[in-house]
């Protein structure tokens, strides 16, 4: 059999879910690194730990708590336009002769689909690719390369575009939108405690910071380890939070698009253009990836399965999406599209 996929509102409903789950462990990580601040370097001890006495106003921790929660609130309202911008993306002009095509497929996917029809975008990248974003279906963006508009036809675009309506219907645009603007504020969060370190590195500090490592006894001292690891590996773990947006998205997306356009092979034909292209796709950054229909880095591992891929991979294989795509039109290349 092919892949299993929740139906639609399931889908929805997982992601609303994912999307508040995450935000709160944001937040909660931003009030951890804070705290990890008060307590081993500015010597706060609001619990009585250690039992020194000293100044106990947490100002690291309100001010992380306070930076994390209008990073959160910032990437809901406003992240959408920040990833646009990002990507150097212009609104498609309404009377423009070039881009009639493009807001005719939008019309047709958006009857479709049953969505408002989302505002357009044109990314100046020759590259062929596109992404969906926004809060939801009322606040929702398509941004498609000049690339795919020079490299696909009218049905090919279809597949495309379905494909980008069914993230939008789903909800994925939201959860996705969100991993990539909290991107930005973790990085800089991680900065700014190391360099806080480095300038909190005087002995007395670091004996206060040792003394209190210890004096808590092992809970404390995996607590400092594990806050250190927190700080220094944070750009890590924030790029393996938006690699863990699960590749299944991708492979409902395709089947949801299909369904939309009756036509599952105009998408394979499209994916099959997309992944010939030999550049990646410049203008979007790394952080805002796994918003596209493809990797727009073209790295190998998203050609792999795998635990390492599934780690570390932000797209599943575009020929296996491919396959999977033409068995749905009983075309079937290889054994592994069936059961």
């Amino acid at each position: 059999m092919v892949e299993n996929f929740p139906n639609i509102y399931g889908q929805q409903k997982r992601n609303r879910r994912t999307t508040a789950l995450l935000i709160l462990s944001f937040i909660v990580f931003f009030g951890f690194i804070g705290f990890g601040f008060d307590f081993f370097y500015l010597g706060v001890d609001p619990f009585g730990v250690v039992g020194e006495s000293g100044f106990q106003f947490p100002l690291a921790t309100i001010c992380a708590l306070g930076f994390g929660s209008i990073s959160a609130i910032y990437s809901y309202q406003s992240g959408a336009i920040a990833v646009l911008k990002s990507a150097q993306a212009f609104p498609v002009p309404e009377d423009t002769p070039e881009h009639q095509m493009l807001r005719n497929v939008v019309d047709e996917m958006a009857i479709a689909s049953g969505l408002p029809r989302p505002k357009l975008y044109i990314v100046p990248d020759a590259d062929p690719n596109a992404f969906a974003t926004g809060k939801g279906p009322a606040h929702s963006y398509i941004a498609v390369t000049e690339g795919l508009l020079a490299n696909l036809n009218r049905e090919e675009l279809q597949g495309v575009i379905a494909h980008e309506m069914s993230h939008i219907k789903n909800y994925d645009i939201r959860l996705m939108t969100i991993v990539a603007a909290l991107i930005g504020g973790i990085l800089l969060l991680s900065d700014w405690m190391r360099g806080m370190m480095r300038f909190g590195g005087s002995r007395r500090v670091s004996s206060r910071r040792d003394r209190r490592a210890s004096a808590g006894g092992p809970i404390m001292l995996i607590l400092f380890v594990l806050w250190i690891i927190a700080v220094i590996l944070a750009p890590i773990v924030v790029q393996l939070l938006a690699m863990a947006v699960s590749r299944k998205r991708e492979y409902l997306a395709d089947a949801s698009g299909a369904e939309l356009t009756r036509n599952p092979l105009a998408l394979a034909n499209a994916l099959s253009k997309i992944e010939s292209a030999a550049a990646p796709t410049q203008a979007i950054k790394k952080g805002s990836a796994h918003l596209c229909i493809t990797d727009p880095m073209g790295r190998r591992l998203n050609q792999k399965e795998g635990f390492w891929a599934e780690l570390f991979g932000t797209h599943p294989p575009i020929s296996k999406r491919i396959t999977l795509l033409k068995a749905m039109a009983y075309q079937y290349d290889s054994a592994s599209a069936i059961a």
